[in-house]
């Protein structure tokens, strides 16, 4: 028998595991108490890492209330001590992998088989990475076929250590970046033949290639081009080889063609798609709900071209339920046209949503798909899936029933529009709707704002700013549009239908597809707290940080200088939302549960959901296959994670490239701006005008010795004291600007603050040099 303080943690085989685990329970409960101790506890987390909670480990060893409580205080004690990590709601032995890790391979054994490492690994908490081996099938598909240099999905099983010292091995899910064996940039010719190639990508810039005559495959000036490098010496450019011709930048459109080809963003259907779409025709009344008699809206942007939500309410007659609403949300059914496995769904899930760049959209689905048969067109008989809820006076949902329908939608309005109408300025399509329709949609509003208000979800209304373009698709001006109840109003209808579709496949023991925003680690909830010390302002020490404690912090500095630099701290303290098949909740919302069931058009994860509820309520055809299971449904998760964090990256460098451009013809005129990260390289500027972000490298700061102080997120002088912080109010020179990476580059015209108390309290300074880290916001309405 093993004892548990005795146990080297994967050491055992899995019979003996299994029979280690099964001594652990009997002998605890053969004891009077059910309660086990620390060693036990850890023993037992470890046999089970990445797989269990709180909850199973409480199920398991019989514990009830008191015995829960107490559990929890010493879960807790032991990960203060390191013995047990909490990810994702989950526990795990200190230094395990998940069961699904994202790794790059680095480099193959004296066998030939592949080696890789995980992507983000703690080494100061665990040491030196673990090696993965990484098997291949003999009949690999493309995404599987990984390479050296590569960065993959990985299904991770741990093993008995080999004679090389390896003990995990991990099957390829699926490609997610590859070896960046080309680089892609702008040719530019030169006279006699030849050219020169830049690169679009930041981390190059000013590293020219080379391009000489017979290589250039025709190649015209402006044209964005792959590269193959063919020599990089130690004297003169590095040349290349012209592989491919992607475009010019000369035609409209163009800025978004870089960040698509950057990043490998499918952006054309294959021709079994386009004919299942082709051939798609309308869903008829058949098997469905009629619902044509309600009037329904849409409310949407006004550039909208795909509406796949539509909302109606109308005031409960039940006398028990005084005060009361019924909200009914119907979103198009997308399921009954792409079904799990055709030509339209492997499409779907391999771009995994729409991109949504300012020049072009790139969709899921074509268009005769999202534009036409899944688009709830006013006075159009559309297929949908709708929830009926009802709701109390004080917003809180009593209850809901799903539903497959036709609706006909009554009207097509813009938020502005629908705003204008319930303020006493309708137009002659919403006058008629303000009575019956609009009126009772906005008392909804009111009441779930109530609840809302009620549940604390973290409370960060940010500015976003829109690019609006001229007819050749170059920046005319920068605005960040009104926040409007009419966006509210929308935002928490499909908020309560997204809980209502992830309670019903709970109840019904489905897989699904959740929508998950992991709470703050500890160390960057320590952070904040060290940070906020140097403010005045008090954080709770210990313990996992609550919304409602957030909201406190940004309540209090409302109003004040340092409102911004708080807010900006706070959302680098919060995780990133993803998708994954078990639940751990919704840390921003303060929900137990969520899942994306309103945009199926330009989402995944939401048809996904619609296939499980068409599946758990018998409601036809295109529901969720039998063979889907959590294991399948979290591979799914970490493939569309993976795209929407690619989609946000493209995006992202589109607008910064746009900006660039605009500002391109403004070099040396001055901004006002405020410092909107701080890193060892230097500082990252947010200008007011535009919302653009340039950096001003810390070697150009001054004449003094500028260090990087993390505690308090400046740069501080080592000599005088200036202090350069995140948040702080600048004028600023615009110095360079390169469109075609979209990076600027200021120079700092205020001086820093000059107060000694705000000097670092590391004895050495930190080295300062460049880095490609770049600090950005995370939007948490979704």
């Amino acid at each position: 028998m093993y004892e548990a303080s005795e146990w080297p943690p994967g050491t055992l085989n899995k019979a003996q595991r299994h029979h280690y685990l099964r001594s652990i329970l009997n002998k605890t409960f053969n004891r009077k108490t059910a309660l086990p101790s620390k060693a036990e506890l850890a023993a037992f987390i470890a046999t089970r890492s990445g797989k269990i909670g709180t909850r199973e480990i409480a199920r398991a060893f019989g514990l009830k209330n008191a015995g829960r409580v107490e559990l929890k205080r010493m879960l807790r004690e032991l990960a203060d001590d390191g013995q047990v990590e909490r990810r994702r709601k989950k526990l795990h032995h200190p230094g395990t992998l998940p069961h699904v890790t994202l790794a790059d391979i680095t480099g193959r054994d004296a066998d030939g088989e592949l080696l890789a490492v995980p992507t983000e690994w703690d080494e100061e908490a665990h040491g030196a990475p673990p090696r993965i081996r990484v098997h291949i099938p003999r009949r690999a598909r493309p995404n599987e076929s990984a390479g050296v240099g590569d960065r993959a999905l990985l299904r991770v099983q741990e093993t008995t250590k080999d004679e090389d010292g390896i003990g995990h091995t991990g099957r390829v899910i699926k490609i997610l970046d590859r070896a960046k064996q080309r680089v892609l940039g702008i040719f530019r010719a030169l006279p006699g033949g030849g050219g020169r190639l830049v690169p679009v990508d930041k981390k190059q810039l000013g590293r020219e290639l080379s391009i000489p005559p017979g290589a250039t495959e025709d190649a015209r000036d402006g044209d964005l081009v792959s590269v193959d490098l063919t020599r990089s010496g130690r004297l003169g450019l590095p040349t290349a080889r012209v592989k491919e011709k992607l475009g010019s930048l000369k035609s409209e459109r163009a800025v978004s063609l870089i960040a698509i080809h950057a990043h490998g963003i499918p952006q054309t259907f294959s021709r079994a798609a386009t004919a299942e779409a082709d051939d798609a025709a309308p869903a008829r009344l058949t098997a469905r709900e009629d619902w044509r008699g309600m009037p329904f809206v849409t409310i949407d942007p006004p550039d909208a071209k795909d509406h796949d939500d539509a909302v109606h309410t109308i005031t409960d007659s039940d006398p028990a339920n005084p005060g009361g609403f019924i909200v009914s949300v119907a979103i198009a059914d997308v399921a009954h046209y792409v079904r799990p496995g055709s030509a339209l769904d492997r499409e779907a899930l391999e771009r995994g949503n729409s991109v949504y760049f300012p020049d072009r959209v790139v969709p899921m689905l074509p268009e005769r798909i999202s534009n036409d048969l899944c688009s709830l067109k006013p006075g159009v008989d559309r297929a949908a899936l709708a929830v009926r809820m009802v709701i109390g006076a004080d917003g809180r949902k009593r209850r809901h029933v799903f539903h497959r329908v036709l609706i006909r939608s009554e009207a097509k309005l813009a938020y502005a529009q629908a705003q204008a109408a319930i303020d006493g300025r309708p137009d002659e399509v919403t006058e008629p709707l303000v009575p019956a329709v609009l009126a009772p949609l906005y008392a909804a509003y009111r009441a779930l704002k109530r609840a809302r208000d009620d549940r604390g979800p973290l409370d960060l209304d940010l500015p976003e700013r829109k690019l609006l373009l001229k007819p050749d698709k170059t920046v005319e001006r920068v605005v960040i549009p009104e926040r409007l109840d009419a966006h509210r109003l929308i935002e928490e209808f499909m908020f309560l239908a997204n809980v209502a579709a992830a309670e019903t496949l709970e109840r019904a023991g489905l897989p699904l597809i959740y929508r998950v925003h992991d709470e703050p680690a500890r160390e960057k909830a320590e952070a904040l707290r060290e940070f906020l010390k140097t403010l005045d302002i008090s954080f709770p020490k210990g313990g996992v940080p609550k919304p409602e404690q957030f909201n406190t912090i940004l309540a209090r500095v409302k109003g004040r200088d340092v409102e911004k630099l708080v807010n900006e701290v706070v959302l680098r303290t919060q995780a990133q939302a993803e998708y994954a098949s078990e639940n751990y909740g919704h840390f921003g919302l303060n929900l137990r549960r969520y899942a994306h069931f309103t945009s199926p058009i330009r989402r995944y994860a939401d048809l996904v959901v619609h296939r499980a509820l068409i599946r758990a309520l018998k409601l036809g055809d295109g529901a969720l296959p039998e063979s889907a299971d959590t294991a399948s449904l979290g591979e799914i998760s970490a493939r569309i994670s993976a795209a929407e964090r690619r989609a946000m990256v493209a995006e992202r460098e589109t607008v910064d490239r746009l900006i660039a451009h605009f500002l391109a013809d403004r070099i040396g005129a001055t901004f006002a701006g405020h410092i909107g990260g701080v890193t060892r390289a230097g500082l990252f500027v947010k200008l007011d005008e535009t919302g653009a972000d340039g950096f001003i490298p810390a070697r150009t700061l001054g004449r003094d010795y500028f260090r990087y102080d993390e505690a308090s997120h400046a740069m501080i002088g080592k000599s005088t004291g200036e202090t350069h912080r995140l948040g702080d109010r600048v004028t600023v020179r615009l110095s360079e600007a390169i469109p075609v990476a979209g990076a600027l580059r200021f120079e700092m015209l205020s001086e820093g603050r000059r107060d000694a108390t705000k000097r670092s309290r590391h004895d050495a300074p930190k080295a300062v040099h460049p880095s490609g880290h770049r600090n950005r916001l995370r939007n948490f309405r979704r």
